[in-house]
């Protein structure tokens, strides 16, 4: 089964950062250009970015869709975007400017007939970005938790033609703990699509870990605060994911 690391740059007033269990008054600044960020972790081989405006969840807009499409036109890589995704024009915005995937999250969870005309509409072109916090969902640059439990909204987009979810559990995230292999896992089961997992990861044995589980559906990782503070690199993230 294939499995991919998907690199993550958090982007926040043009600069890359990480929050801490996605608070905004715990930041972390890491560089000073999401652009250079990318064209390193293209360069060591990464064939996906995954890239988050932060500034856009927390706004509701577009923020720093600048840095992300000229990821996508310059680098040869596939990008996908999330943050700040409300509408369908947002969403042709990136499409039409060469961005491989739409993340949509908050506007899933206050419109789902929105975010299932344009499931239908776009097709694996959009993901789903599930944030769950105690089981729960969370919504708007994880501000705000709804009374909806993450797999059952899954559940609801997967009927609806979903293919990818993007689960995130905002208790391991930023903390290098290790994931949440249990809700990960339940997430693609209880779906049967595919799920991208991203939160703490902070060693190369999480990546195995999470690859064991792609035969269940889980074909993908997103590593963020582990790359930055140098526990591995992107490269020796490639060649384990390649050698297991």
């Amino acid at each position: 089964m294939s499995f991919t690391v998907y690199p993550a740059i958090d982007m926040r007033g043009g600069k890359c950062v990480r929050l801490l269990q996605g608070d905004y008054d715990k930041e972390t600044v890491y560089g000073d250009s999401p652009f250079e960020m990318a064209k390193n972790f293209a360069e060591q081989g990464s064939k996906w970015i995954h890239m988050v405006d932060l500034d856009g969840a927390k706004d509701g807009k577009r923020v720093n869709d600048s840095f992300v499409i000229d990821a996508a036109q310059k680098l040869g890589v596939n990008v996908q975007i999330g943050g700040g995704i409300r509408t369908e024009g947002d969403i042709v915005h990136y499409l039409d400017k060469g961005i491989a995937r739409v993340i949509i999250g908050s506007i899933a969870v206050s419109n789902p007939e929105f975010a299932i005309e344009m499931i239908r509409k776009y097709g694996s072109k959009i993901a789903v970005g599930i944030d769950a916090k105690n089981g729960f969902v969370a919504t708007h640059g994880w501000i705000t938790t709804s009374e909806a439990r993450a797999v059952d909204l899954g559940k609801r987009f997967a009927d609806a033609g979903a293919e990818t979810f993007i689960f995130t559990d905002i208790a391991t995230d930023g903390m290098l703990s290790g994931p949440n292999l249990q809700a990960v896992k339940e997430m693609a089961i209880e779906t049967g699509k595919e799920v991208i997992a991203s939160g703490g990861v902070s060693q190369l044995e999480d990546l195995v870990t999470l690859k064991e589980l792609s035969d269940v559906g889980v074909r993908g990782a997103i590593v963020g605060k582990a790359l930055y503070e140098g526990r591995f690199s992107v490269q020796e993230a490639l060649e384990v994911n390649s050698s297991c």
